[in-house]
């Protein structure tokens, strides 16, 4: 592994020079002093692979085009899939040392509650009432019972409530827990919450400005999720040529790879096969353009090696359990 830059080129930086055209330039005080606990500043993830088939389009097209992968997602959720379906899953990520992160449902969006229908938005995606909380628990025993390491959750509860199982042994004690963009914190102290109420690593809006990630790793060392690309649900934002930036002031910072302009998929069913397994294809394209970029700006250094998975040791609040 090749040290990240702490001073990447700036786009067109030299191109600029030459008719006199100042750019920017940047504070090494901006810098994130923390990396992962392999030394890297940053790893991959390819979101939305909604089962064995979409998987398989993820890691054919990476091997294809020489993307490393470090983590797949799924974002329908445990349930929507079937116990056949998770192991095969499991395989096919295991044998490429990719981690495989699920979503726990069920989550508000898909609730009978009206106020998610409304302006407001009402509670969004977090678990309403104890029969949803104990649905993502139930899908959280089933999937780590299957050999799936990483949960992805949408609600602090939840959150709370997984992470006092692990503690107690309950769930495996190398489970990860990731935040869900769909409630990302979006300030240094409500990232430093969620840290300590177990995450391991927490997905921010991808319209936080770099500023924002600065302040944020002034509070917290947790590694930091970011759609370089993100779904239009989550605002359509494409920062592909901030990628050397969001890295130098984020890390540890997993670069996602969505798609904007791209009808959602959740909740996945065969009758959407065609469009998922077309759009996982360009998650994997869009995220060679982006490891494209930063080779020419000598940004590429960093990357955690392949089969990397642990966030490294986090502030947590006390449980009862012990912890």
């Amino acid at each position: 592994m090749t040290a990240p830059s702490t001073h990447p080129r700036r786009p067109a930086a030299e191109a600029l020079a030459r008719i006199d055209h100042p750019s920017p330039a940047t504070s090494p005080e901006d810098a994130s002093p923390h990396r992962f606990p392999d030394g890297g500043a940053w790893r991959t993830e390819i979101p939305s692979v909604e089962g064995p088939e979409a998987l398989a389009v993820v890691l054919d097209e990476s091997t294809r085009l020489g993307l490393p992968v470090h983590r797949v997602s799924q974002g329908s959720g445990v349930w929507m899939l079937t116990d056949d379906e998770i192991t095969e899953m499991v395989r096919a990520c295991t044998e490429r040392s990719v981690e495989l992160c699920l979503f726990t449902g069920p989550r508000g969006t898909w609730d009978i509650g009206a106020a998610t229908r409304t302006d407001s938005g009402g509670a969004g995606p977090r678990a309403r009432g104890h029969d949803a909380l104990a649905g993502c628990v139930e899908d959280a025993v089933r999937a780590t019972g299957l050999g799936v390491r990483c949960l992805l959750v949408a609600d602090e509860g939840v959150l709370w409530t997984l992470h006092r199982l692990r503690t107690a042994g309950v769930l495996p004690a190398d489970t990860t827990l990731k935040v869900s963009a769909l409630i990302g914190p979006v300030n240094p102290a409500s990232y430093s919450v969620y840290e300590q109420l177990g995450a391991d690593s927490l997905n921010i809006p991808s319209d936080l400005s770099l500023a924002h990630l600065t302040e944020i790793r002034r509070s917290s060392r947790a590694p930091m999720d970011l759609y370089v690309e993100a779904p239009d649900d989550l605002g359509g934002h494409v920062r592909m040529y901030e990628v050397a930036e969001l890295v130098r002031r984020g890390a540890p910072l997993y670069l996602k790879f969505g798609l904007s302009r791209a009808a959602g998929i959740y909740p996945y069913g065969a009758h959407l096969r065609e469009h998922a397994l077309a759009t996982a294809r360009e998650r994997v394209r869009r995220g060679r353009l982006v490891l494209d970029l930063l080779a020419r700006h000598g940004a590429d250094g960093g990357m955690s090696p392949l089969g990397s998975r642990l966030p490294g040791t986090l502030r947590r609040f006390p449980t009862p359990e012990g912890n």
